[in-house]
């Protein structure tokens, strides 16, 4: 999603589930930190450093749950008439299983959760502008997706959904509750669904045909046709984005890369870039490799 959850309740991989050669785990979420900041993938996936949710984070988990449950219903059901049913129900979901999102807002805010709930279902518009989900029957919803490469990389991540033909042709749906993008955002976001696209080629021996993402708030789609000499190279690209996290977690030399996504970090005051100071190392490294934690959305002009 990828809004996700804030907060995942499902586990990841671990030593015991993955294959014995398998040395190290990675999602496009924590593939995606370190390409735009190695200080940050440390703080997320080595410290890990808490980070509070966001409105715009909650919201994007809120309008995924919608679309996801969506589809529980028949099909003439599938109306934006109850897509909007879902929105309040579906809060209610959010913060009794994650009780930080009650945080969001301030006890004496009599409009903020009443306006949250409003910009939300505003986006459902901008999904049935492009999609009728009355017609479409999707395969796997919210689905985790994993495979080995290069014998030791167990690389995985969750699908908001896949649609699969009557030809058994592929199509990967991420929804983004963010603006589209302008070129160098939105090829941020295709790494993500490449990723996706890497797992299902060597896992179903099928290179998807469609990689779709929905951008909701301005109702625009954005179509992406891979193939298999283009996910080859991705995957050398993905071992090898792994392999300089290894060298950097042995060299404990995690090193800020300042950019606009600056301003959307929580972590500011911890980096030399802003006159911080990282804490020490952990002593343990960077832990269990394989449970690099799930963590959607991200920052506005990110993921989103």
């Amino acid at each position: 999603m990828t809004a996700e959850p804030v907060i995942d309740g499902q586990d990841s991989p671990t030593a015991e589930t993955a294959p014995p050669t398998v040395r190290g785990s990675l999602s496009p979420s924590r593939a995606a930190d370190f390409k735009t900041c190695p200080l940050l993938y440390r703080f997320r996936s080595i410290d890990r450093l808490p980070e509070r949710p966001t409105v715009e984070q909650a919201r994007g988990t809120l309008v995924h749950a919608v679309l996801e449950r969506l589809f529980d219903l028949p099909a003439a059901a599938r109306t934006l008439r109850s897509a909007g049913d879902l929105v309040a129900p579906q809060w209610d979901r959010l913060v009794t299983e994650q009780p930080e999102l009650a945080t969001l807002f301030a006890e004496d805010d009599a409009t903020g959760p009443a306006e949250f709930l409003r910009s939300a279902t505003a986006l459902l518009d901008g999904y049935f502008a492009v999609e009728d989900p009355r017609r479409l029957e999707p395969a796997e919803r919210e689905a985790l997706v994993s495979a080995v490469v290069d014998e030791e990389l167990l690389i995985r991540g969750y699908l908001d959904r896949l649609d699969v033909a009557p030809d058994g042709a592929l199509r990967v749906v991420d929804y983004k509750t963010g603006g589209a993008p302008r070129e160098a955002f939105e090829a941020r976001a295709l790494f993500q669904l490449k990723f996706y696209a890497l797992v299902l080629w060597r896992t179903r021996g099928v290179v998807p045909r469609v990689l779709r993402l929905l951008y909701l708030k301005d109702a625009e789609v954005c179509d992406y046709t891979p193939d298999a000499e283009e996910l080859l190279r991705f995957e050398r690209t993905v071992v090898a984005l792994w392999q300089a996290i290894e060298q950097a977690t042995e060299r404990q030399d995690f090193r800020p890369r300042p950019s606009r996504l600056c301003d959307w970090c929580a972590h500011q005051a911890l980096c030399p870039s802003f006159g911080g100071t990282p804490p020490p190392f952990p002593a343990a490294g960077a832990g269990d490799p394989l449970t690099d934690a799930r963590s959607r959305p991200a920052t506005p002009g990110a993921d989103e």
